[in-house]
């Protein structure tokens, strides 16, 4: 599991949601927690975050957002030579099977439909660290 001074990024165009991932985070002991509401503002935090030698170590976004979508931001990261290994989760309302594919595709780490509980956020971020532990 990711350590406990993860610095984590949230995007989500609902404050809602934010709070609720926060929310799940907490409880797991993560601290270090940064929040935006789409991708542009996510990436400026980025940016902030790396030019002040404290890079962010996981996105969890939103897929659908306006100005800049959670895939758009994720296809930035991975084209981005100092941000491209970085562990990126996708949420989203959609489990169409083509939607998957075009995030496993643009590199996603992980993928987890709304609603969902503690649990699978915990069992997702589980995962996503044991690929990056291999």
């Amino acid at each position: 599991m990711f350590p406990p001074s993860t610095r984590v990024l949230i995007l989500d165009d609902m404050q809602s949601i934010r709070d609720l991932v926060k929310g799940h985070l907490r409880s797991l002991g993560y601290q270090e927690l940064y929040e935006a509401e789409n991708g542009q503002e996510g990436l400026k935090i980025l940016v902030e975050r790396y030019a002040h030698s404290q890079p962010i170590q996981l996105v969890i976004s939103d897929w659908n957002m306006p100005v800049m979508s959670g895939l758009e931001l994720l296809k930035q990261i991975r084209a981005s030579t100092t941000m491209g290994q970085m562990p990126f989760v996708l949420l989203t309302s959609e489990a169409e099977r083509d939607q998957v594919t075009e995030a496993v595709l643009a590199g996603a780490s992980q993928y987890i439909v709304k609603p969902f509980s503690g649990k699978v956020l915990e069992e997702k971020l589980k995962g996503v660290w044991a690929k990056i532990k291999k």
